[in-house]
Formats: C-alpha cells, sequence, structure tokens
C-alpha cells in the first residue's frame, strides 16, 4: 500500500472516530434526563459485554480472553471508569466543544506519567509539552474571567482518568491481547456500575425512549476505539492525530445546531494551543522513532 493509499484509508478511519465521539456525546446528553451516569455506565458495559463476546466469537478469538494480571486490569479500569463518569456528567452541563478541548490534555498526562508508570524518561520536550497544554486550559477555562464551576473541573478530571486508562493499557497490551483487554474492560465496568449505582438505594430502569440512545452509547464507544486504533496501524500518529483535532469543530458545530450552544472562540483558541502541546510530543515521539 502507497503512502497516499494509507493515509487516505487512516483517514477514512478517522472520521469515523470522529462521528462515533460526537455520537456517543450526542448520545450520553439524550439519556442524561433520566438515567445517572453510574446507570448509563452500568447498561454501557453490558452492552458492551455482549458486543464484545459476539464479535469476538465470531472471528474465534473468545480463546484469547484469559484471567491473568487481573490487578492491573482492575487499576486500567478504574482510571477509565471513573474518566468515563465524569465525562458523561461534564457533557451534561457545559458546552459539549468545553469538554473536548478539555478532553484533548490526555495525552498531556500520559507524557507527564510515563515516566512512573511506564519507566520512560522525562524530557524537556515533555515538560515544554505540559507547560503549552496548561497554557491552552486556562484560555479554555480562563479563571477570573468566567466562573470554573464543576463542569469544568470534571472535564479536566476526566482527562486525567482516561491518561491513567491509557498508561495502563500500554503496560497491559505487552502480554495481554486487545479481545481480552476489552472483555475485562466491559465486565468489571458493568461490576463498578452496579456497585456505585446502588449508593442511592435505587437503580433506574431504562424505558423503551431511552434503550436505543444506550445502544448508540456502546456502539458508538467500541467503534470509536476501534476506528482510532485502525487509523494508528495505518498511518503514523504525527498524520492521525492532526485528524483527530477535527472533533473540535466538528463537536462545536454539533452544539450550535442541536443545542444553541455558541461558539466560544477562546475554547478553540485554547482547544488549537492544547494541541500545540500535543503536536511537540508527537514530533519529538516521530524523530526519535527515526
Amino acid at each position: 500500500m502507497t503512502d497516499a493509499a494509507a493515509f487516505r484509508r487512516a483517514a477514512l478511519w478517522m472520521s469515523g472516530a470522529i462521528a462515533s465521539f460526537s455520537l456517543m456525546a450526542i448520545a450520553g446528553r439524550a439519556v442524561s434526563f433520566e438515567l445517572d451516569t453510574f446507570e448509563l455506565m452500568t447498561y454501557r458495559s453490558l452492552i458492551g459485554i455482549v458486543l464484545v463476546v459476539t464479535v469476538a466469537g465470531a472471528m474465534g478469538k473468545l480463546r484469547h480472553v484469559r484471567a491473568h494480571r487481573m490487578g492491573l486490569h482492575l487499576v486500567r479500569n478504574v482510571f477509565h471508569f471513573a474518566g468515563q463518569n465524569l465525562w458523561f456528567y461534564a457533557i451534561t452541563v457545559i458546552p459539549l466543544a468545553q469538554v473536548f478541548a478539555l478532553e484533548f490534555t490526555s495525552p498531556i498526562w500520559v507524557a507527564l506519567a510515563a515516566p512512573l508508570v511506564l519507566s520512560e524518561r522525562l524530557t524537556s520536550t515533555r515538560i515544554l509539552s505540559a507547560l503549552v497544554g496548561f497554557a491552552g486550559i486556562l484560555i479554555v477555562a480562563r479563571p477570573g474571567a468566567t466562573e470554573i464551576g464543576p463542569g469544568q473541573i470534571t472535564a479536566a478530571l476526566a482527562a486525567i482518568g482516561f491518561a491513567g486508562s491509557a498508561l495502563f493499557t500500554r503496560r497491559l497490551t505487552r502480554t495481554e491481547s486487545i479481545v481480552s483487554i476489552l472483555f475485562w474492560l466491559t465486565v468489571m465496568q458493568a461490576i463498578l456500575g452496579l456497585i456505585c449505582g446502588w449508593f442511592d438505594g435505587s437503580f433506574a430502569w431504562p424505558s423503551a425512549v431511552t434503550w436505543p440512545w444506550l445502544a448508540l452509547i456502546g456502539c458508538a464507544g467500541l467503534s470509536a476505539h476501534l476506528c482510532l486504533t485502525t487509523a494508528l496501524s495505518l498511518a503514523p500518529a504525527s498524520v492521525v492525530m492532526p485528524i483527530d483535532f477535527l472533533r473540535l469543530p466538528v463537536i462545536a458545530l454539533v452544539g450550535m445546531a442541536l443545542y444553541a450552544e455558541p461558539v466560544d472562540p477562546w475554547v478553540i483558541l485554547g482547544g488549537i494551543v492544547i494541541f500545540g502541546a500535543n503536536w511537540i510530543n508527537i514530533r519529538a515521539a516521530s524523530r526519535n522513532a527515526g
């Protein structure tokens, strides 16, 4: 496959990832009026179990599921469960574009924490990237100019949760198959959702109107990561990740069209600065790989 053909295929897969993330945000808002985030995560995970088992079984890969390194699976899924719950809460209380802009800080936290989790070296490039990324966070949140509320805080914390999930996923992929990681992801998060969802003494059953949205969340969540992973297998991160940044203007337009959310130029500017911080890391990694 030529570089041009690989780029076109990677761009097509990234279009699927952008559409999947956007659909998940829309569906998450649709069910938030009936389910809390713990209940949402429980039903999403149960749907995910069915999808993973069905697809893996059809491909003859269920034998790859094994109960190894369960402690590492648990740590990884606690991070992801926390990040995803915070993300689903944030999309209901602040503009979607603001949530997505703050979510883009996740790779910066990965770069900073990698020396602790993956024994990688903390370089001056990573420190510079973190400083630039922090400047982007300040532009998006604008403390002092606007009130920082629970939505901004939870969106920022969600990015840290996703970073922890990514770091421990990297460790797991050294010995575990993708099928096994996805299986324990859905099973453990369903259990965590059930435990946390019963804290208030009740657990809501979705209405007939809500079930299609939950199915969409389950399918979109898995397809987003499938599309992103496939794109990265076809083209370098330095090519793929700039395409992923298109999620920000796309979700800003979605928010404006569906929820009458104004397009905040400060959020777009901050998102560009955060993207620049990620780009510093991507270029450094590409040079080292070369």
